[in-house]
């Protein structure tokens, strides 16, 4: 589904939901309370998030398994299996090929231990409590951070912001914002914050063209930002919900508009995932890099997990 309009402010709908929302809390406070957490024999980092979709968890999974690769560590990369997720699993293994899907996270943590990994990072799995964890990383987006501040359905957050208690780093991706982190502190003042930004790689490849842009991701928003904040003009936006399963003829749709009204298209590395397969004429994603602020002392804070 897309993402409800009313997530982002409070209005009667929000109001009007609550009651289901304090129920959903109530029931992660009790999963919460009477799961017991299974202790592996590997240090476990989550990379998780509380609002639903679209905060860049999988980008900085892959970040630290590459960086604690070139430490001489053997990390994997622990994803739960969905369905329709494909789209991730081939995008993450494009870049890092030590990964490890599994439709129960026990399971794989279990199959790392054998593999020898030295290093598990969970790409999701902040709202597993069968695991024991030996560092949390919450991740936001600056322009969304949590919405209007509810938990699912009346807002957009997985849990209440009283999770962050047991949480150790946060990255936000985005401009810096004091406010937010004043208001995290104050529910943990332990709490460590990092700041991270997408450097495109690539943007001579659409230069001067009339652009078609399209985003079946948690945030497409932030996606047509990006590309507008570097003097790019997009003529037409395609939304879709993330991940979208596309279908070879809705593809060709697509590549048809474009070539009918002489635009370039642009899409996310992910939604290129779920497209490359018909080998469509005329496509090409936005190759980006994701930076860290004060990346050594991230690195150097989440090295101590093997003290």
């Amino acid at each position: 589904m897309n993402k409800p309009k009313f997530w982002d402010k409070i209005n009667f709908i929000t109001i009007l939901l609550l009651p289901f929302s304090l129920i959903v809390s109530f029931l992660v406070y009790l999963r919460r309370k009477f799961t017991k957490s299974l202790k592996f024999n590997l240090p476990i980092i989550c990379v998780g998030n509380i609002y639903v979709g679209g905060t860049g968890k999988t980008p900085i999974s892959i970040f630290f398994a590459k960086e604690f690769s070139k430490l001489g560590k053997n990390p994997s990369i622990i994803r739960k299996y969905y369905k329709n997720h494909i789209d991730e699993y081939e995008l993450i293994k494009n870049e890092f090929k030590n990964l490890i899907i599994n439709k129960s996270r026990k399971i794989a943590l279990q199959q790392a231990e054998k593999a020898n990994y030295d290093l598990a990072i969970l790409d999701d799995g902040l709202q597993d409590y069968e695991i024991k964890k030996n560092l949390n990383i919450v991740c936001f987006n600056s322009e969304q951070l949590v919405g209007n501040g509810f938990v699912f359905p009346s807002g957009p957050l997985r849990e209440n912001l009283s999770v962050l208690k047991n949480s150790d780093i946060i990255i936000i991706n985005g401009i810096k914002n004091i406010q937010f982190e004043k208001k995290i502190l104050k529910i943990n003042k332990n709490l460590e914050i990092f700041y991270s930004y997408y450097k495109p790689l690539n943007i001579n490849d659409f230069e001067n063209k009339k652009l078609l842009a399209l985003a079946g991701i948690g945030n497409p928003e932030n996606f047509f930002k990006l590309i507008e904040q570097n003097n790019l003009k997009i003529e037409k936006k395609l939304i879709f919900p993330d991940h979208y399963i596309f279908s070879e003829a809705e593809a060709q749709n697509i590549v048809r508009e474009a070539k009918e009204n002489k635009y370039q298209i642009i899409m996310t590395e992910k939604d290129y995932f779920k497209l490359k397969n018909y080998k469509l004429e005329n496509t090409n994603y936005l190759k980006v890099s994701l930076e860290i602020e004060n990346k050594e002392k991230l690195l150097k804070r989440i090295y101590k997990i093997y003290d």
